[in-house]
């Protein structure tokens, strides 16, 4: 048996078994489930009970990074059919879901390009193996999909400026932007740029995340590390002419940081003025500054992404232009250049009192290189060091292809040691909710969400598969929480966040991970898309069948 058929063997599968469940039930959002659905203001059944905390330590954040950019995770070049492809899509989101993850990061516009039939750019030479060839389906619309049904929450992942990881202008597809507009485009080391301190490029790149944003029911829009490209070869990046310009006689760094503070906080006004429950995180570098360079930088010896990149990410969380920061700590705990122990403290201190949520971006492709990364616990030892920083929400892992392979067992011992049940993530402070909240402020706060109004005629009953539970959905909500305590207990009680087993989207789940013979008693609470939770509603006792 292989470690992933272990895993779906426990009460994690009990999201995944809850697809054959909720098939039978109408689809959320229907309009036969909204006249059944409780309605918001019903009386609550359990009136005095009150709703688990939003902020509770286990709440996390659980992410992978799905890379598309020359089929690192997805697409690969061997799935030479639609079906193939996703195929192989639906289990990478199986793994996430084994593993008890609750969001993906997919990239969907990695080389001014679209997974997604885009008025702006070309088809994904990823998709199809050609530029701008048509897939035959859109490939984002699936995925989004596919990632909801299992209650995984879809980060759509763009790169603004990258255009190609080749310098032939020609080699791009004729509908390209950067062919039509050659003057946008700088070559720097092996690959084609578009250049940072121009207006139209950083048109270009707001346009395609906003159309994305206003057609998709994504979650989050999110970047990588990429902004103006790592340093190559000691050459500077060729934008003299754009410099002298728009320049204006400011520092040459400091008008670089300038155009990339434009964009980022240009898409954060933007984006949650269209859909303010779409969240805008980053993923930058994870030194921003060396102490020695700047006594506000962290104690690190290493590249500093304000000035190889111009990227400044303590202004972006400072000033609130983004909604979660994820920063790449891709050093193990002890590297003499930049120690895990100390960057993560830095970049906890950093997001306190502005929030900005803070999840850990980790080095899921080095387990077995040398020196501690040959360790299978090392990526569980930070985690476990994180739980010292009540502000590290979570964790994101690149990529789904070493989490998939569990090299050297290391993905097992996440489980085993701080994944074995479901999480929540956070819920999002002031999001909004439904379309209802209102953007505004210097620090792009957003408006007010709310929770659901609570689950109704809660249902157990022993299943040949384990224990079947049914509730009437609250019409309000996106997804719900199972929740399973032994005995027969009272049927008004407040939820233990550690008694989750399954966070799904419908009207019911089955749990396999129930023992015969067994008696257990069941809650269930309602969630909104940002992940507000409401009390429970009446609890539910069953005895397992068997035993």
């Amino acid at each position: 048996m292989t470690w992933r058929a272990g895993i779906f063997s426990r009460t994690a599968v009990a999201a995944v078994a809850a697809g054959a469940l909720t098939a039978c039930l109408p689809a959320s959002g229907s309009e036969d489930e909204d006249k059944a659905a409780v309605p918001p203001g019903a009386k609550a059944e359990c009136p005095a009970i009150k709703a688990p905390p939003g902020d509770s330590p286990a709440r996390q954040v659980r992410g992978m990074w799905i890379a598309t950019v020359g089929g690192i995770d997805w697409p690969k070049a061997s799935a030479k059919t639609v079906a193939r492809q996703q195929a192989d899509f639906r289990r990478l989101l199986d793994t996430a879901k084994a593993m008890n993850l609750n969001a993906v990061f997919v990239q969907i516009r990695p080389n001014s390009d679209a997974f997604y039939p885009s008025p702006y750019e070309p088809w994904s030479q990823w998709i199809t193996g050609t530029p701008g060839k048509d897939p035959g389906y859109d490939v984002l619309g699936f995925m989004v999909k596919e990632a909801h049904a299992r209650n995984l929450e879809f980060h759509a992942w763009f790169n603004p400026y990258r255009i190609s990881r080749q310098a032939d202008l020609r080699k791009l597809a004729p509908g390209s932007p950067a062919r039509k507009h050659p003057d946008w485009v700088r070559k720097y080391g092996k690959g084609l740029w578009y250049d940072p301190g121009l207006p139209q490029v950083r048109d270009l790149a707001t346009k395609a995340v906003m159309d994305v944003v206003r057609k998709y029911d994504i979650d989050a829009v999110h970047f990588d590390d990429y902004f103006y490209p790592y340093p190559e070869g000691g050459a500077d990046y060729p934008d003299k002419a754009t410099y002298k310009t728009y320049g204006k006689g400011v520092n040459k760094a400091d008008w670089r940081r300038h155009n990339v503070d434009t964009l980022v906080r240009g898409l954060s006004e933007k984006i949650n003025e269209a859909k303010p429950w779409v969240r805008f995180g980053i993923s930058p570098f994870g030194v921003w500054r060396n102490k020695s360079t700047d006594p506000a930088g962290s104690p690190t010896r290493a590249l500093q992404s304000y000035d190889a990149q111009y990227a400044d990410t303590r202004k972006w969380v400072k000033e609130g232009w983004v909604d979660y920061i994820t920063p790449q700590l891709y050093w193990a705990v002890g590297d003499s250049r930049a120690d895990y122990a100390g960057l993560v403290k830095w970049w906890a201190d950093l997001v306190e009192g502005t929030g900005v949520q803070l999840t850990i971006g980790q080095a899921a492709y080095r387990v077995g290189e040398k020196g501690a990364w040959r360790k299978r616990g090392e990526l569980s030892r930070h985690l476990t060091l994180n739980r010292s920083h009540p502000a590290v929400r979570g964790d994101v892992y690149f990529s789904a292809t070493n989490l998939a392979a569990n090299t050297r067992g290391f993905a097992r011992v996440l489980f085993d040691d701080h994944y074995s049940r479901p999480a929540i993530p956070p819920a999002v402070k002031g999001a909004g909710t439904k379309g209802e909240g209102k953007g505004g402020g210097k620090s792009g706060v957003k408006g007010g969400g709310r929770a659901p109004v609570p689950i109704q005629d809660l249902r157990a009953a022993a299943d040949g598969k384990g224990v079947r539970v049914q509730w009437r959905p609250s019409r309000d909500a996106t997804a719900y929480a199972v929740y399973r305590v032994e005995g027969k207990k009272a049927a008004c009680a407040r939820v233990d966040p550690g008694s989750l087993v399954a966070t799904v989207r419908g009207g019911g789940v089955i749990d396999p991970g129930a023992k015969p013979g067994k008696t257990y008693t069941y809650y269930v609470t309602a969630l909104d898309r940002t992940h507000h939770e409401s009390a429970p509603g009446r609890g539910a006792t069953v005895t397992a069948a068997g035993g």
